[in-house]
């Protein structure tokens, strides 16, 4: 159970209390591992997807990893700054912008399976294979019961 103290109103919601200290828990554990490839949370994902297709447009990427478009640009841009890849411009439509990596881009691979193997064995740790099997499907499962109802909307707009 919790480690630390939980706070009475989270009662309301214990799962999404669980769910919210496992994800905080998970991104720092990542970030760490990610700082030491001098990269940022968010761009492994980016790295990942041009990896299993390199040349994919802004806008593919930015549905494929479901971040907002300021983030991925964001990303990108320092990327690009880090020598990861390039865009440019597509033939077909100047205004749309094409991605691709760089041979250092490509070389990260294997240091970005390897932190993604030993997230997953840090994780399951305690679990048996059934458990973290179990897991992973109430783990899409929420994910989905979440993304199909409409967000409430902003009555300041």
């Amino acid at each position: 159970m919790p480690t630390t103290s939980t706070p009475s109103t989270a009662g309301e919601g214990p799962m999404s209390y669980a769910i919210f200290q496992l994800a905080r828990a998970h991104r720092a554990r990542a970030a760490a591992m990610l700082r030491e490839m001098n990269l940022h949370p968010g761009q492994e994902l980016l790295l990942m997807q041009l990896l299993d297709r390199d040349g994919q447009t802004q806008s593919e990427l930015l549905d494929s990893v479901g971040l907002d478009h300021s983030t991925v640009s964001k990303s990108l841009r320092r990327m690009q700054d880090a020598g990861l890849l390039i865009r440019e411009p597509a033939e077909h439509d100047r205004r749309v912008m094409v991605v691709h990596l760089t041979d250092e881009g490509r070389a990260l691979r294997e240091p970005i399976s390897a932190m993604w193997r030993a997230l997953e064995e840090t994780s399951a740790r305690d679990l048996s294979a059934q458990q973290a099997e179990s897991f992973v499907r109430i783990a899409y499962a929420i994910t989905d019961a979440i993304n199909s109802r409409p967000l409430p909307q902003d009555e300041s707009a």
